[in-house]
């Protein structure tokens, strides 16, 4: 008997129209013989169902249900492809804890903690997970522009603590120019992180859970055409995104072994994306995406690929591993 699988996609942050881009891929890519797929738009103002003719329904918040043409559908599992809050952050991951639905991303704690730039670093900094110099300000501290270019240098990249997509980032080169970078990370969150420039190569690490093991998939060398990985570089083409990355085997090896390390340190499951940059020949964390891009173009299927994992396969994979 197919089971029903609920694609929550959307969200409430500024990555809301590229989490409905993934959710429609992986809409689009279930196995229709193993599956039923529903589309279940979450925003703000409404939670709803929406089928292929953009008719919408009401979910039902108590049961996560939908009452289509008098009949109740309920799901077997959620896959999660909501980038930013309410899914990457832990919200929807205790909410259907609640409600004892499995769902394809990691649990609610690993979510909030990943979520959390400076916490996440926070916690794997004691298992020599190394990582750039880094300033923490809150909205509404005393902002001492000597102390922080001491701490961090320049230039310096200035981030929103909890975003994604690049969203609320600034690369810093000049004291003159640190307030408004500041103030562009504030209008994404009340913490913002600074941190130091690391000049080398930058990489992003897929790992997952696949059959049971934890899976490193090759690994994706970014080549920006801007100064940075920022929004345009990964989501309009203006990047180069080389897998597998053009790396020594020695780089290779201890990047691997780093980003196996986080995924098992926070006790991961699902899918994982982290990004690292080396220094000095030393892999150094930037973060970790829990709810990676899984739009034809994104980084993590690409990776995927060239493991030769199939789209259809690596969702598949996910719901099993959920389901069990």
């Amino acid at each position: 008997m197919k089971k029903n699988i609920a694609i929550i996609m959307g969200g409430y942050s500024s990555e809301y129209e590229i989490s409905l881009k993934s959710g429609n891929v992986v809409f689009e890519t279930l196995n229709p013989s193993k599956y039923n797929p529903y589309r279940i738009h979450i925003f703000k103002d409404k939670w709803v169902y929406v089928d292929t003719n953009n008719k919408e329904f009401p979910v039902d918040k108590h049961d996560f249900s939908v009452m289509i043409n008098q009949s109740k559908i309920t799901f077997s599992c959620v896959f999660n492809a909501i980038h930013g809050s309410p899914g990457e952050d832990g919200f929807m991951q205790a909410y259907f804890k609640l409600l004892n639905i499995p769902q394809t991303s990691c649990g609610m704690y690993q979510a909030s903690l990943t979520f959390n730039k400076r916490d996440c670093l926070s916690v794997l900094k004691p298992y020599g997970i190394k990582t750039a110099e880094s300033y923490y300000i809150n909205l509404g501290d005393t902002i001492n522009e000597e102390a922080i270019i001491k701490k961090v240098g320049l230039p310096c990249f200035v981030k929103a603590n909890k975003a994604g997509s690049s969203f609320g980032i600034t690369k810093v080169y000049k004291k003159e120019d640190l307030q408004h970078a500041i103030d562009v990370a504030f209008k994404e969150d009340d913490e913002i992180i600074i941190e130091s420039f690391l000049d080398g190569t930058e990489v992003s690490v897929g790992v997952i859970k696949y059959k049971g093991e934890t899976k490193v998939l090759p690994i994706t060398e970014i080549v920006p055409n801007n100064d940075f990985f920022d929004y345009k570089a990964k989501y309009l083409g203006e990047s180069q995104e080389i897998t597998p990355a053009r790396l020594s085997k020695e780089q290779e090896d201890k990047v691997n072994k780093v980003a196996k390390q986080v995924y098992e340190v926070l006790k991961m499951t699902g899918f994982s994306r982290s990004e690292y940059i080396f220094k000095n020949g030393e892999p150094h964390l930037l973060e970790v995406n829990t709810v990676p891009g899984l739009t034809r173009q994104s980084i993590l299927p690409q990776q995927a690929a060239c493991a030769e994992i199939s789209l259809c396969e690596l969702f598949d994979n996910a719901i099993e591993e959920a389901l069990k």
